[in-house]
């Protein structure tokens, strides 16, 4: 198993980067430019690659290898870090952003989206099912580790490096992860991809994929598991994060089944974000004064810590279970399968991450709390409609 886990973590690692350098760099920058949360928070709009990955997943699944597509889609992500190294950005432009700047980091999404792609299909078809708890702690771990050291890496190295030196070296970090598909002997073996029927339009083909068993439940649940979430980050907070992550892998990998798991883990995830919500309240009282000493404040960084722990469990436990929706899928399906899910997953993530600086100037934190704290509720009744292909 280590000889499939070592290069999924490697390649979920340089997977990480793009994300980690616009939420953890981007907006630092753009604050400091003096722009509000609402354009900060518009800033997300270059994730948008990631939305449309059913585009070019059926090609995935009919055209070439994993291998190959893998190993180009790396290639390019370094090809683009070495032209944002010979164009340093100069003069802002009306969002606060050189427009060449962005124009690449739109490009980055992009070859990180198609890579995503061709990754995720190769975890799903390389991994057995007793692998997948483990093989999805490498998956959400590596890509969090690649974000922190894109986002806070980076911004611990700014004040020493310049910026072409910066990514020079993501470029140099990229077309080294591009050797190691080339070279990992797990992933040599894997077949092209065979069309045995001429493409299908487009909608036969989604429909195809919403067929699967357990799919349209799934669907919903990657939608809304993480809607509310849109304010809560930071990074001590990736820290449990990634230690949630890690215990959900251990808890999987031991024989527990993911629905039970993400029953238990939403449930009391919910009775935090309450406890969290009142105290916000309370914190936001007139009179109340937060001293360093403060029992609150201690309070305050608790709760923030343990929703991020079970923020990683849930996490680690759903990709379990769409990897596990997926593998019920035909071989020619799975990429766009994945795709579609993971497409679903991330669009409830940005939704209300994308709006919340908008919600927090117009609506201010309670409101903001107050409609999350009723969004994190939806997943736990949800869980009750899941099919028993799922069980």
């Amino acid at each position: 198993m280590h000889g499939k886990l070592l290069p999924l973590a490697g390649l979920y690692l340089v997977q990480g980067l793009p994300y980690g350098l616009q939420s953890g760099l981007l907006p630092v920058l753009l604050r400091a430019r003096g722009l509000s949360l609402t354009r900060v928070g518009l800033a997300k709009g270059l994730y948008l690659p990631w939305l449309f990955k059913l585009v070019w997943a059926p090609l995935v699944d009919a055209r070439g290898s994993l291998r190959a597509w893998l190993m180009l889609s790396t290639a390019a992500l370094g090809l683009v870090c070495g032209l944002l190294a010979a164009l340093p950005p100069a003069e802002a432009g009306p969002a606060g952003l050189p427009v060449t700047v962005a124009g690449l980091l739109l490009l980055l999404n992009l070859g990180a989206a198609v890579q995503d792609v061709a990754l995720d299909t190769l975890a799903v078809q390389l991994l057995e099912p007793a692998e997948l708890g483990p093989g999805n702690t490498v998956q959400v771990v590596a890509y969090k580790l690649g974000a922190v050291l894109a986002g806070g890496g980076l911004l611990a190295l700014v004040p020493t490096l310049s910026w072409p030196l910066l990514f020079l070296l993501l470029a140099a970090t990229y077309w080294l992860a591009a050797a190691l598909v080339w070279a990992a002997p797990a992933l040599q073996q894997l077949p092209a991809s065979q069309p045995s029927e001429p493409p299908r339009h487009s909608l036969h083909l989604l429909q195809d994929v919403l067929a699967m068993p357990g799919t349209l439940w799934t669907a919903g649940f990657v939608l809304t598991y993480k809607l509310e979430l849109g304010l809560w980050n930071g990074v001590g907070a990736v820290v449990c994060s990634i230690v949630g992550s890690s215990l959900g892998g251990a808890l999987l990998a031991r024989h527990r089944q993911p629905l039970p798991l993400l029953r238990s883990v939403l449930r009391f995830r919910l009775g935090g974000l309450a406890c969290q919500t009142t105290l916000l309240f309370h914190l936001d009282t007139p009179g109340v004064r937060l001293g360093p000493s403060t029992v609150l404040k201690g309070a305050a960084l608790l709760s923030l810590c343990l929703q991020h722990f079970l923020g990683g469990l849930v996490t680690t436990t759903t990709f379990t279970l769409m990897m596990h929706c997926s593998q019920l899928a035909p071989s020619a399906l799975q990429a766009t399968h994945y795709s579609l899910l993971a497409t679903l997953e991330l669009l409830g993530k940005l939704f209300l991450g994308t709006l919340a600086g908008a919600l927090a100037d117009s609506l201010g934190l309670h409101l903001c709390f107050s409609l999350f704290l009723a969004l994190s509720g939806m997943p736990v009744l949800y869980l009750s409609l899941a099919p028993s292909t799922l069980a």
